[in-house]
């Protein structure tokens, strides 16, 4: 009789209450966990940008410039509304943007977004637009199609800042007008921060740096530089002053020294108190012209240009760049009037290209001049570096490759620009006319002795700081027009004939802000977010294919994924035998 085998001893069962207890202790441990977890990154609050261009990131002067904004600040967009979707992404980049500054900023800073279209009626709709027109924000004519209809679309790519009872228009849609609409976007997108940032700074209390604009030597009257002065008068305070008068205090004082278009030389005593100012740190903007031309007499039958001696080429030279003494021509230039006919006992003029005139629009990726428009420039000279121990050299901006050169004496005739450019004759390439040169300045007047005394002076004086200067070989670059009816300065890039506006004013200021830029937010306009467009034809090609899939790739993971579970679930409760 074979032993029977003693059965298995059954597990023994928890209780229920055991259990009950055990799960209410863990769901208790998980909400005292997501409690303490969400305490500490309240307390240790932090983003982490994972983009490879960095475009949510906040340069640190933006950051230092929100955390300690003294006011309050309000910032309202005029970008709210049905948009095509490239507008689209710009309303959203400004969002976000705005989203990322209201970090730093905490509950200082609060902004709206608003549709200006947004009225009840047609009346109250032209009644907003009026009132944003006279607050200085100019409107952007958009075609769309709509239900197969091609429509205008007025829009206000504009925002406004408010800080106390201070405000400030900023306008969001910029960049390079000759680019494809996507680069352009792209650009004005990666200036949204530097907008916005520099508008708020400029609304905020601070010491203002004093720029004194230089005379006594022929230079454009307040009239001419009207818009110039205007322009620099809302971030700093602009005075002219003579070098043969000011004291070497009254120097001191000044932050930026601007020559402006001199027409007569400058004496050893002028060039003494400039080559001081800036080798001791001051700031310089030098806006020259090489050559001297005369358009009445080039208009009564032509004229000789001769280079024009203004006293600076040694100081420059010592500094490390040379303007040549010759004229670029450009095919790529703006126009001059020409009478063409006679209408009845009225001359017939018209807008006639004019080589002379360059319009620029290539230029280095520098914050000064990234992502500019075109600006205009006449009878612009060559401009060659020069050894200069410890100075850096970064050319601004250059004339188109159709480039053509003429060396001193150069003869000037309006009847030329009858005549279309003969293309053989432009191959000079492109001729940099603008230069930012930084470092330690050697003196000119280094173991020299001081103009009128016997004064020696040391190879270097032990006031020497480092500084910076920009050199543009265009006097008229910083003049503005003024209208002939009613005697009002024209805006500074203002061209009437073409009714178009150039990018001077904005370079200018760049220049200016880069100069005397202590806090670095000038450097925010270096910022590049790169354009990844999509491959139009490849998508032509493959749309269906991609449509398919993304449209079954999910239902086929979504069945795969319930018959896997279903599987599972059979074979592990299929194990359990019922007695």
């Amino acid at each position: 009789m074979e032993p029977t085998s003693a059965a298995p001893t059954p597990a023994p069962v928890a209780p229920a209450a055991s259990r009950k207890q055990s799960d209410l202790l863990r769901f208790g441990l998980i909400i005292l966990a997501l409690v303490v977890l969400n305490f500490v990154a309240q307390q240790f609050f932090f983003r982490v940008d994972l983009t490879e261009d960095k475009r949510y990131s906040m340069a640190p002067a933006t950051k230092q410039l929100l955390e300690t904004a003294p006011e309050p600040i309000t910032v309202t967009v005029y970008l709210a509304g049905d948009f095509p979707p490239a507008f689209r992404r710009l309303s959203q980049a400004t969002r976000e943007t705005l989203d990322e500054m209201q970090i730093h900023a905490g509950s200082k800073l609060r902004y709206v977004f608003v549709d200006p279209s947004a009225a009840s009626s047609e009346a109250d709709r032209n009644k907003t637009y009026g009132q944003l027109i006279q607050k200085g924000l100019r409107p952007t004519n958009l075609g769309a199609n709509e239900n197969g209809k091609r429509v205008e679309k007025i829009i206000f790519p504009w925002a406004t800042i408010t800080v106390g009872n201070r405000e400030e228009n900023v306008l969001l849609l910029r960049g390079n007008q000759a680019a494809p609409p996507d680069v352009r976007l792209n650009q004005s997108i990666e200036g949204l921060e530097y907008e916005l940032a520099s508008a708020i700074r400029r609304l905020e209390p601070s010491k203002r740096q004093l720029i004194g604009i230089v005379e006594g030597h022929g230079e454009p009257d307040n009239e001419h530089i009207a818009d110039l002065i205007g322009t620099l008068q809302r971030d700093y305070n602009v005075y002219r002053i003579d070098l043969n008068k000011v004291t070497e205090q009254n120097m001191k004082a000044l932050s930026a020294v601007i020559v402006a278009k001199p027409e007569r030389p400058y004496s050893d005593p002028e060039k003494y108190q400039l080559d001081k100012f800036i080798t001791e740190g001051g700031r310089a903007l030098f806006f020259v012209d090489a050559m001297r031309v005369n358009l009445d007499s080039a208009n009564r039958g032509g004229m000789l240009s001769f280079p024009m001696e203004l006293g600076l080429t040694d100081l420059l030279f010592t500094y490390g760049v040379r303007v040549n003494g010759d004229l670029i021509l450009d095919v790529n230039s703006g126009v001059i009037p020409l009478v063409t006919g006679m209408n009845g006992d009225k001359p017939q003029v018209e807008p006639m290209p004019w080589p002379f005139y360059p319009v620029v629009n290539n230029f280095s990726p520098h914050p000064i001049t990234r992502n500019l428009d075109a600006v205009y420039l006449k009878f612009v000279s060559s401009i060659d570096t020069v050894k200069a121990r410890g100075i850096r050299k970064t050319p601004l901006m250059f004339t188109s490759r159709y480039t053509r050169v003429l060396p001193a004496p150069v003869p000037i005739n309006l009847n030329d620009a009858r005549l279309p450019p003969d293309p053989k004759l432009y191959k000079s390439g492109p001729k940099p006319v603008g230069y930012l040169l930084e470092g330690q300045f050697r003196s000119l007047f280094a173991n020299r002795a001081k103009p009128g005394t016997t004064q020696f002076q040391p190879a270097q004086s032990p006031q020497s700081k480092p500084s910076r200067i920009v050199l543009i070989s265009d006097g008229d670059f910083v003049r503005n027009d003024v209208d002939p009816k009613t005697k009002r300065p024209l805006r500074l890039g203002f061209d009437r004939l073409a009714t178009t506006e150039f990018a001077n004013r904005e370079l200018t200021q760049n220049a200016v802000d880069y100069l005397l830029d202590e806090s670095g937010l000038i450097g925010v306009r270096g910022k590049q977010i790169t354009l990844r467009p999509l491959d139009k034809v490849k998508i032509n090609a493959e749309r269906r294919q991609w449509q398919l899939l993304n449209l079954g790739a999910p239902l086929a993971l979504l069945a795969v994924f319930g018959l896997v579970r279903a599987w599972l679930r059979k074979r592990k409760y299929a194990s359990f035998e019922v007695e």
